[in-house]
């Protein structure tokens, strides 16, 4: 049903965009309103005298539009309002879906890949030997902000080096050659085998710095981790690896380059000194660590 030009609405029935006329659902106009003609050039104005055809109605009350389709809402500003709201309980519907779904990996898998080798639950310990380095009582704090002795990484191959995440040379090398051994390492090896960096600078390596470091060098979080420690208690271990290590003017550390196996329970089984050396002594020197390791 169309209203012609002019023509007045009963303040019973709500007319919509279409000139339809809703009463069962939808506002009712309390004022009388005026059909509006709105045409789209003035050309199409022009000729609507001649043939009365070419408009959208547009039905005002006040100075409030209520240019809005009809449907089983009705029509009118608060049709509007429920169009939005059923929308709005629709999309929340479908986050909570979706929230549920891709929650619902157990929350132990979660915290095991969240943690580093070091704040894990550790593993049944052995006895040490006079030679292992677990004996020591030094404590460390990781890139996680969890303070442990070394002894928590007893039971598993550690491949270790020490290094400053500031270094600008030799450092990097070193992380990309732990990095190189641990895609060559045989499947049952590297399952078995864990990575740790223990940091020189102990004014500037603070957990958050070496967090960012983890995060830069995209060191993975299940079988690496970060260390830092006291001053006396990084140069005892330095010591105990054969490792010298002085800083200079510039910030910078002059130290060795090794990398060294420690078996299950922590003694030193194999080291190898230099930068991009070939890595076969070193894959070996893990194998033979991690087949010794308790199952």
């Amino acid at each position: 049903m169309k209203t012609p030009l002019g023509t007045h609405i009963n303040s019973h029935h709500a007319l919509c965009a279409n000139g339809a006329i809703h009463t069962s659902l939808g506002q009712r106009p309390r004022n009388r309103m005026k059909a509006v003609l709105r045409a789209e050039s003035p050309a199409q104005l022009r000729s609507h005298s001649e043939h009365e055809t070419g408009f959208q109605p547009l039905y005002v009350v006040g100075s409030e539009s209520w240019d809005v389709a009809p449907g089983w809402y009705g029509c009118g500003p608060l049709a509007l309002r429920a169009r939005l709201a059923v929308r709005i309980l629709v999309l929340c519907f479908f986050a909570s879906f979706l929230n549920a779904t891709f929650a619902a990996e157990p929350a132990a898998t979660a915290a095991k890949e969240d943690k580093p080798p070091c704040c894990k639950v550790p593993l049944a310990p052995g006895k040490p030997t006079d030679k292992s380095l677990y004996r020591l009582d030094s404590k460390w704090t990781s890139d996680v902000g969890k303070t442990v002795p070394l002894s928590v990484l007893r039971g598993r191959p550690q491949v270790v080096a020490m290094f400053f995440t500031n270094c600008e040379y030799a450092c990097p090398i070193i992380v990309n050659d732990l990095r190189r051994l641990e895609t060559l390492l045989p499947a049952e090896a590297r399952a078995k085998t864990e990575f740790l960096l223990v940091s020189f600078d102990t004014k500037r390596d603070t957990p958050e710095v070496l967090a960012a470091f983890r995060k830069k060098e995209k060191l993975p979080v299940a079988n690496w981790t970060l260390l830092r420690g006291g001053a006396d208690d990084v140069r005892e271990l330095a010591a105990l690896l054969g490792i010298n290590y002085a800083p200079d003017a510039r910030g910078q550390f002059a130290h060795s380059t090794i990398i060294t196996v420690l078996n299950a329970e922590g003694e030193v089984a194999f080291q190898q000194p230099g930068l991009n050396a070939a890595p076969d002594a070193l894959i070996s020197a893990v194998a033979k660590a991690a087949a010794a390791a308790q199952r």
